[in-house]
């Protein structure tokens, strides 16, 4: 089993339960982390035999372009969207970072990992 990790996606969206949130957006951060049987792409050096950065990138794009008043949901729609194009994989770990969160007072970063 391999493991490929794509980490620091960086998006900006309007995602939340506020609707100033709605309005001005914020930064996110997305990580995923692919589990599959890679042997073939480590052999070959086809691209075809891997996952591809450039189509996981428009995945996370479009599904991010997406509003939602959770990262939880949005992190799903991900999740499930690579789940369908990548079927080699045996796991797939998403995890969407909401860059300092509307609160009272300061959090850095507000992260949900689905699995």
């Amino acid at each position: 089993m391999h493991e490929l990790l794509i980490s620091g996606i960086e998006c900006y969206a309007f995602h939340g339960c506020l609707n100033e949130e709605e309005l001005i957006g914020c930064n996110y951060t997305i990580d995923i982390l692919f589990s599959a049987d890679l042997t073939n792409a480590v052999a070959t050096d086809n691209l075809s035999q891997t996952i591809d950065y450039v189509l996981v990138n428009e995945i996370v794009k479009k599904e991010m372009g997406a509003s939602s008043k959770l990262i939880e949901h949005v992190a799903g729609r991900i999740h499930k969207s690579l789940i369908r194009e990548f079927p080699v994989c045996s796991k797939i770990k998403v995890s969407v970072a909401k860059h300092q969160p509307p609160v009272h007072g300061y959090i850095h970063r507000a992260v949900f990992s689905i699995s």
